[in-house]
């Protein structure tokens, strides 16, 4: 593309970011930060786990706050969704979310049709309502927290990644930004129409056998490029994205354009496998890989909060 066109691309892609856009829905009132205020219902800066019912279940989940929490200064929030067969233990030590400064949150999956733990929208999950689970989770983060209502954010790694996404579709109106990580985005997720467009970095190695980047036809999973073409319209993004290589085996791509709050990354890495990205040893896998995710989707999501 010459520079001429792609500077006014580049322009017009700002206007487009910065004016309302003609389906922009009004956001629904937040929950009030009850939690402000009171004294925090876990000690901080220990992980602490908890119930909470919902649809009939008692559902459990870890939750951890900074060693300096104040009950006067709001919190963003990062629920961080494990994969199949995982825990929320283990999703906490592979993603470190805990060591930064947000209320991190990690919601366990019910064990499912396979007996192993998992998450709507997958083939093989339990028959429960996780998008309600999440919401009930966040409401009682809200009310015994300080939370800041405009920074929450989901991110979640294979089949929790898939669940992430099935969030973007339903709860865009109360999550500010998603995440996933190797995601398992299955037809079983239903159609995906969220109210508005919505902000998305997602990260995928391309040597990922579990699922595969060029996508599995005999499971319904699609290819990323594919799935990535899905969000770029849904976020009214421009369709090609401007590619860079911020190291020799990363590619990243990032669409221009979007319509209101809408933002669209990717981050495809060459020879990972089904692993979330680190620059060190990980409950993944024992080899390091070129890319750290956690702290660039924390960096994203500080870019991407809710409308005030």
């Amino acid at each position: 593309m010459h520079r001429a066109v792609l500077s006014l691309l580049i322009v017009l892609g700002a206007v487009t970011a910065t004016a309302a856009p003609a389906h922009a829905h009004a956001q629904p009132d937040r929950p009030p930060r009850t939690g402000c205020g009171s004294a925090s219902p876990v000690e901080p800066g220990v992980t602490t786990s908890r119930t909470v019912l919902s649809g009939g279940r008692t559902r459990e989940y870890l939750v951890h706050v900074p060693e300096d929490y104040h009950p006067d200064r709001p919190l963003p929030v990062v629920l961080s969704f494990h994969g199949h067969t995982r825990s929320a233990e283990y999703q906490e030590a592979l993603t470190g979310f805990s060591e930064l400064d947000t209320i991190a949150v990690y919601p366990q999956g019910l064990v499912g049709t396979d007996g192993e733990t998992a998450w709507q929208g997958a083939p093989y999950s339990a028959d429960a309502d996780d998008v309600r689970f999440t919401g009930d989770v966040l409401d009682q983060v809200e009310r015994g927290l300080c939370v800041d209502s405009r920074r929450i954010y989901a991110a979640g790694k294979s089949n929790g990644g898939g669940f992430t996404e099935m969030l973007a579709c339903r709860l865009g109106h109360r999550i500010a930004a998603f995440a996933p990580v190797a995601g398992a985005y299955y037809p079983q997720s239903g159609k995906c129409a969220p109210t508005e467009p919505v902000p998305m970095i997602s990260f995928h190695g391309t040597a990922d056998d579990t699922i595969p980047y060029e996508g599995d036809p005999s499971r319904g999973l699609p290819s990323i490029p594919d799935w990535l073409a899905e969000w770029a319209e849904r976020d009214e993004c421009f369709s090609e994205p401007i590619t860079d290589r911020p190291r020799q085996e990363v590619s990243r791509q990032r669409w221009i354009g979007c319509a209101g709050r809408g933002a669209l990354e990717h981050y495809r890495i060459d020879g990972l496998g089904h692993d979330w990205p680190s620059r060190s040893a990980n409950p993944d896998s024992e080899r390091p890989t070129v890319l750290e995710a956690t702290p660039i989707i924390w960096k994203f999501f500080q870019r991407h909060p809710l409308h005030t």
